[in-house]
């Protein structure tokens, strides 16, 4: 049997741009993708803290050291400038993986700087 498991967390993200004027997804800072253990272009759910709002696009990487996260397009509608969010990526595993896999979780404070990694 196989189960989709967490794969990937950025936890309390702010966004730092909305453009609704772009095909869409959401831009994350290519550092964050890479501590998070999330691809680029990997279908993520987007969960905002500020409005209740959830949404399934995927992961576009962005400019390294930017501590830009933009939602892009339609999804745009669903979020504004400073409201808190939370990203996640879930992979496909055996059960034999699902026995010892972890998560890899970092968490970012008021100014999208990492304060936290799990696993």
């Amino acid at each position: 049997m196989l189960k989709q498991l967490l794969s990937g967390k950025i936890h309390t993200a702010r966004l730092t741009h909305c453009e609704i004027n772009y095909e869409g997804s959401l831009e994350i800072d290519g550092d964050y993708l890479e501590a998070a253990k999330i691809l680029p272009y990997e279908k993520i759910l987007v969960v905002n803290r500020t409005n209740g709002s959830r949404l399934e696009t995927y992961a576009i990487p962005g400019a390294s050291g930017s501590k830009r996260f933009c939602l892009n397009g339609p999804a745009a509608h669903l979020g504004s400038v400073g409201d808190v969010v939370t990203i996640m990526a879930f992979s496909i595993f055996d059960e034999n993986e699902c026995k010892t896999h972890k998560p890899r979780v970092i968490v970012l404070n008021e100014n999208n700087d990492i304060v936290a990694q799990r696993n």
